[in-house]
């Protein structure tokens, strides 16, 4: 990968976090025990049948959608409109538990520590070990090596 394209996939991960980050507070909101959207419906005064006819379903399609949201299985699409007629918007998004950058590092880590745990084999098998200094630099040299592949980055280990 030439210089240019590493420097544009740095920079195109960083304006992502940057972008992400901003989801990070919300991040740490729990959702209410019987979900969002009887959260907001009682909070709003809205009963059942109010609920229903605003969306266009029977009333007893209501209990069954806020269960939905509660286990996962209610579709964006239905977020969307049910967010819409509680006056609200549905907001659909990943926050990064570090930053994008420090995942690729800590996976590039990761395959590195595999690659130089052979390579330390094999040389202390031919009696050629290094020190712990070029090991360290050879170490940290093949984490850049791999954040600039990003081919590398997610294969699965053979």
């Amino acid at each position: 990968m030439n210089e240019m394209r590493k420097k544009q996939k740095k920079i195109i991960r960083e304006q992502l976090d940057d972008t992400l980050n901003r989801f990070s507070t919300i991040a740490s909101v729990n959702r209410p025990m019987n979900g969002w959207i009887r959260a907001i419906r009682d909070a709003l005064g809205m009963n059942m049948r109010q609920f229903a006819d605003r969306l266009g379903v029977s009333k007893s399609r209501i209990p069954r959608i806020e269960q939905d949201e509660i286990t996962g299985s209610l579709t964006l699409k239905t977020m969307n409109r049910v967010a819409d007629k509680l006056d609200c918007v549905f907001v659909y998004g990943f926050v990064p538990r570090t930053s994008l950058d420090d995942t690729v590092r800590k996976q590039a880590s990761i395959i590195s520590q595999k690659r130089m745990n052979r390579l330390m084999h094999t040389m202390n098998l031919e009696a050629q070990g290094l020190s712990s200094k070029n090991a360290k630099k050879a170490f940290n040299n093949m984490v850049e090596e791999i954040i600039d592949s990003p081919s590398l980055l997610w294969e699965k280990d053979k």
